[in-house]
């Protein structure tokens, strides 16, 4: 019995470890996919898996073929045009999720031994690992539409299913440590809400989203100064700013239910002070790219910070639940 606790102790020991780090080496992911955005590079390939027709690029136009243009022209990418910074930092964006790959790979089979532990965490950890595949096919559909809008909000959200999937198997590994914490005294309304900023999150992404790609339309198709783009954008940019004091007020409140019901040290109010200071960074980045002429710096770090936030808020409604199911189980005695 004590050999078979501590084999599972361990697995899941080293569980948790690849599972972090594949965690955040997704969120680096999503900063370099963010940064190729940003400097204009997500068609410095214009094909793929390979770029201009070879596994690793050229280093110079002189390597093309002397009409490559006029043959990607044909193949529907009008005003291809080598440029060996793009080209390189696609293609680094390429490799760094193919790393990604392997590394949920391994995540799905360290998860292997835990199945009779917890079923969930393998079907978790393996439904992220076909999504990777899923999200790869997608980049090439998003490099094959010549980054038609709508395909780039799709890889985001499908980005963020990734992450919900790893959080979900994570949190199922550590579902111990924070069952030992009881919720008890918990505000009747906190779920309520939780679920609230969780839909609010979706949502703000999505509007910021559809920002970004009429960004990219203003810059390949209209030619336009970057300290022009902000007057340009349609009226769902004025949504998308205004909705953020929705967002920034829903998180605010749900982190003072927990600070009065839980106090300042349950793990569960510190994660909801953290995720309100993320809501911060992304409003003051979001205030930046506003009023600074879109800086191409600020881009990535306001995109990484609204797919933080959204994961922040899946962790705690998970880590809710589970400190739930605790309390259900073992309710504290009542006096008579």
């Amino acid at each position: 019995m004590n050999t078979a606790l501590h084999a599972d102790t361990s697995a899941l020991t080293r569980y948790r470890r690849i599972a972090w780090i594949t965690l955040f080496a997704v969120y680096f992911l999503i900063l370099v996919g963010a940064g190729v955005r940003a400097s204009g590079a997500g068609m410095g390939c214009p094909d793929w898996p390979t770029c201009f027709g070879q596994w690793i690029p050229p280093t110079s136009e002189a390597q093309l073929p002397a009409n490559y243009q006029e043959i990607y022209a044909d193949l529907g990418y009008a005003d291809t045009r080598f440029n060996v910074v793009k080209t390189w930092t696609e293609y680094l964006n390429r490799l760094t999720g193919v790393t990604i790959g392997i590394l949920v790979l391994l995540t799905a089979v360290f998860s292997w031994s835990l199945r009779r532990h917890d079923r969930a965490i393998a079907t978790a950890s393996l439904a992220a690992f076909l999504m990777v595949g899923f999200q790869g096919w997608l980049g090439a559909q998003v490099v094959a539409s010549n980054l038609m809008p709508g395909m780039i909000t799709l890889h985001m959200l499908m980005a963020l299913a990734i992450v919900a999937a790893l959080l979900f198997a994570l949190a199922r590994a550590r579902r111990g440590i924070v069952m030992a914490e009881s919720i008890e005294g918990i505000a009747p309304s906190f779920n309520k809400w939780l679920n609230i900023v969780l839909i609010l999150t979706v949502i703000q992404v999505t509007l910021g989203t559809e920002v970004r790609e009429m960004i990219d339309y203003l810059n390949h198709t209209e030619g336009a100064a970057r300290s022009s783009w902000v007057e340009a954008l349609p009226w769902f940019f004025n949504v998308h700013r205004l909705f953020s004091a929705v967002v920034l007020g829903c998180n605010l409140w749900l982190a003072l239910l927990l600070i009065r019901s839980l106090g300042w040290q349950h793990t569960l109010t510190r994660q909801a002070v953290a995720m309100v200071a993320v809501v911060g960074i992304s409003i003051l980045s979001g205030i930046a790219l506003g009023y600074l002429g879109m800086p191409a710096f600020v881009q990535p770090l306001h995109l990484v910070g609204a797919s933080v936030l959204f994961g922040q808020q899946f962790l705690i409604w998970i880590s809710h639940r589970h400190a739930r199911e605790a309390l259900q189980a073992n309710p504290a005695p009542t006096l008579l």
